[in-house]
């Protein structure tokens, strides 16, 4: 027997049980149910429980899925080599590619302990110097990601760095073409300045490609430790500036906006929350890499989430979407481009 919630769309529990008894035998025995993770935008997150243990499955959206935007197999496979670095990552369980179990490929993994920290009113209530080593930690680990040796761990065919800044200006490109519904000004002035202004990257490392701290597990009972890093839908190997850009621009826009809860995370309003310098200062130290020139970074980063909220604004739109806080969220795009447009004049 399996239950869910009558909203928890997307997830055919009865044909999971089916099939983590043949894949898994034992790993989750019993009767299941689900609840939807709520806060995700993009892939579809769920806890699934036996009654004694839970476990965390990932399928992605409903709906308009873009080519390679959503891609199962790379988050299991990159976690899954990741497992024994300096990188802390869950347990991968099991993967399945095949659309036909429950409608979409999906994997399995284990539940970690620990708050994803999205909002600046809960991170306050730890206190300032918690915070700020809490903030410390989570530059370490990207400078940590970036440090990992991506051939030894079995990630040598995993992309391609030559070329990789290119690639990823048409990419964005061409995603804002697949969810064009409206006009956004600027964006298109934005993607042509990407394009003549490309810099040479210097070695590719894995990158993560949404680094922020709500895409971490901090576990507060276990002395702030980060537990596990998630969200690696967009990862590959590449520029590594991408990854601190990216930072930094969700921070910026935190600090920056009148109403930051407006923004998919004010948590860097937090006090105690290192400054966009300290940033920039603790990951240079830490991974000894030149980041005197961020300006062409920084305006792919508003670029590539101007361009994903648009894809998410878009399949709202349709009604595919599924979960809360979509209201509001067509009117972010438009501060995104332009605070890229400011990136790249500078």
């Amino acid at each position: 027997m399996t239950t869910q919630d009558d909203g928890v769309k997307g997830l055919d529990l009865a044909a999971l049980r089916v099939w983590l008894d043949a894949e898994v035998p034992g790993e989750l025995p019993g009767d299941l149910s689900a609840r939807l993770i709520t806060g995700g935008k993009s892939n579809l997150t769920y806890a699934v429980s036996n009654g004694e243990r839970e476990v965390i499955v990932r399928r992605p959206p409903l709906g308009h899925v873009l080519a390679t935007a959503h891609d199962m197999g790379r988050e299991h496979r990159i976690m899954a080599a990741l497992a024994d670095t300096a990188v802390p990552v869950p347990r991968m369980i099991a993967s399945c590619p095949d659309d036909t179990v429950i409608g979409a490929p999906f994997y399995v993994m284990e539940k970690m302990s620990g708050t994803a920290f999205q909002r600046a009113s809960d991170l306050e209530r730890l206190g300032p110097e918690r915070v700020r080593a809490i903030t410390e930690r989570l530059v370490d680990t990207l400078a940590d990601l970036h440090a990992v040796d991506y051939e030894a761990v079995g990630l040598g065919d995993f992309g391609r760095p030559d070329g990789y800044l290119e690639r990823q200006v048409r990419r964005w490109k061409k995603q804002l073409d697949a969810s064009r519904s409206r006009e956004i000004e600027g964006i298109d002035e934005l993607a042509a300045r990407l394009e003549a202004t490309v810099p040479t990257t210097g070695d590719g490392t894995i990158v993560h490609g949404d680094y922020r701290l709500d895409n971490a597990l901090v576990d507060t009972e276990d002395g702030d430790r980060i537990t596990a890093v998630l969200d690696w839908e967009m990862s590959t190997l590449g520029d590594p500036l991408t990854d601190l850009a990216v930072m930094l621009a969700y921070q910026n826009l935190a600090l920056q906006s009148a109403d930051a809860s407006a923004n998919v995370t004010d948590a860097p309003r937090a006090e105690g929350y290192l400054s966009p310098d300290e940033v920039v200062e603790r990951y240079a130290s830490r991974s000894g890499r030149d980041v005197s020139e961020l300006g062409f970074h920084l305006g792919l980063a508003y670029f590539k989430l101007a361009v994903i909220l648009e894809g998410i604004y878009f399949r709202h739109t349709q009604g595919q979407t599924y979960g809360e806080g979509f209201e509001g969220i067509g009117s972010m795009t438009a501060p995104l481009v332009q605070h890229g447009l400011k990136a790249t004049s500078e």
